[in-house]
């Protein structure tokens, strides 16, 4: 079997590894009724509410002040299952606040490393040896190459949220109409555009750290990107110098940006504070 003969036969679908499960919530305050109330009741709520997200960050939570006019408050979650998520869920809807906050968009998705390296190369080495895909063998191989690679990148799969003092989140997609697929082209060229794609990423690795979650059967959207950075302007230079890479110029479909500032106890507080 030639080389070329095997890289045409390969697979197509790439190896990845999930971590953590992760929930993204933005909300609008209601404050015709949260003004409406006495000072008591909203220092009362204001403390209740202060409390659970404090104990919620422990848990790998962040909240952020919103940018613009999608939202005014987005609470993002990092945590081991979505039970955990749900758990989440259920603790903000049980304070007094809920009843004064309008959740208006959300986000579910799993931390995703796509392993189009590791891929391709253990799928040629299989083929090159005739192994057949699927079978035990082969299955064999791939389960010892996805337990070696989680056990190098666990760090990565399950991380902890960065402190940095911005966040800019985006769902997107690979896929730009019937005649622009990226799910048709060979796993070796999808493997070769997302080295490319991946080398931009990396000249802002000191400025910017970037993490992947997949939620393809989760979410309306393919995958979900977090950006944390020191300054907000990294944000715009990043994305814009990607999108002249192959696999964003012509395969990448953006959804909706939102932008946010970091909270502590205290500025969760300056933001109900009347």
């Amino acid at each position: 079997m030639t080389a070329t003969h095997v890289s045409e036969t390969l697979p197509p679908l790439p190896l990845t590894l999930e971590g953590a499960s992760v929930l993204h919530q933005m909300f609008k305050i209601r404050w015709a009724a949260w003004r409406a109330l006495d000072p008591t009741s909203r220092a009362w709520i204001l403390e209740e509410a202060s409390h659970t997200l404090t104990a919620l960050e422990d848990q790998r939570s962040a909240a952020f002040a919103m940018l613009g006019h999608k939202g005014d408050l987005m609470l993002v979650h990092f945590r081991e299952g979505f039970e955990q998520l749900g758990e989440v869920e259920a603790t903000m809807a049980h304070t007094r606040l809920w009843d004064y906050i309008e959740q208006t968009s959300s986000y579910l998705s799993v931390v995703e490393l796509g392993l189009y390296d590791s891929s391709v190369k253990v799928y040629k080495s299989l083929a090159e040896r005739g192994v057949e895909p699927n079978s035990e063998a082969w299955n064999a191989e791939i389960a010892e190459t996805l337990e070696r690679q989680r056990q190098a990148m666990r760090p990565r799969l399950y991380p902890e949220i960065p402190p940095a003092p911005y966040l800019c989140f985006y769902p997107m997609d690979r896929r730009r109409g019937e005649d622009k697929n990226w799910y048709q082209l060979p796993i070796a060229e999808r493997q070769r555009q997302m080295a490319e794609h991946g080398e931009v990423g990396r000249r802002y690795a000191g400025t910017v750290k970037q993490i992947i979650t997949g939620s393809i059967g989760f979410d309306d959207w393919e995958w979900g990107v977090d950006l944390f950075a020191e300054d907000p302007l990294v944000f715009k230079r990043l994305i814009y110098e990607m999108r002249f890479d192959q696999v964003s110029a012509v395969y990448a479909l953006f959804g909706t940006f939102f932008v946010g500032r970091r909270l502590d106890r205290e500025g969760f507080r300056k933001l109900l504070t009347l």
